[in-house]
């Protein structure tokens, strides 16, 4: 059984344990009892932002907690948020253009192009490239990449400009939808139905159902494909 253990370190204290485990599972597994950045546990929410070292390597190093295995040795942190200017503005009144984006968040112009954002990033996003998206005023280009960004921060937090990218490109998501993608018939549609109430019987029937059908229904519910 001990060889299927590991030696980490947590906010500088030492622990022993089981080597198959994410360093959110190992945190817990060490006693830890998270209730802030843990958030979805799945990759998706970017709220557990964890920075490590490891023995005889100078490199630090970026990650998700739920999605890092642990390593012997780690010397790990957590940075569930990471603190970040952010411009207030009305979508409405703002266009999508290269002087929107030099108007709300001039510091994208120190971008120095070196690539340290795009390794920082657990999702594996080119942000660089969206950045550089952004400078060239393409929005709809730096909407589509980062389409994945989880607003984990981690990306700023390598970054030698003090960039903060993630915001810079929630703003270009945000312009691009409201003002550049094409409207959707279907969601007008759905929209359309909703406040005509065509649902509600639905939804009733549903409250009142006892949880094994709930679980029937689900189970058997269309997948998209991937």
């Amino acid at each position: 059984m001990a060889d299927d253990k590991i030696t980490i370190y947590i906010m500088g204290k030492q622990y022993g344990v089981p080597k198959n485990l994410t360093i959110m599972r190992a945190m817990e597994f060490a006693g830890y009892r998270l209730v802030r950045g843990c958030g979805c546990r799945g990759g998706f929410c970017g709220g557990c932002g964890t920075v490590w070292r490891t023995q005889d390597d100078y490199k630090i190093k970026f990650g998700l907690a739920c999605q890092t295995m642990v390593e012997d040795g780690m010397f790990l942190a957590q940075i569930p948020i990471f603190p970040a200017n952010k411009t207030a503005y009305k979508l409405d009144a703002i266009k999508p253009s290269v002087d929107t984006i030099r108007a709300l968040y001039p510091e994208v112009f120190r971008c120095l192009a070196c690539n340290t954002c795009t390794k920082a990033c657990p999702q594996n996003i080119e942000v660089m490239d969206y950045v550089q998206a952004l400078l060239r005023g393409d929005i709809a280009r730096a909407a589509d990449i980062s389409f994945d960004c989880l607003m984990c921060g981690l990306c700023a937090a390598r970054c030698p400009a003090e960039i903060v990218q993630f915001n810079v490109a929630i703003l270009a998501r945000r312009l691009y939808g409201r003002h550049l993608a094409p409207p959707a018939a279907h969601l007008r549609k759905r929209v359309d139905e909703i406040l005509q109430r065509k649902f509600d019987p639905e939804i009733a029937e549903l409250v009142k159902a006892e949880t094994k059908k709930i679980r029937d229904l689900y189970n058997k519910r269309d997948i998209e494909p991937e």
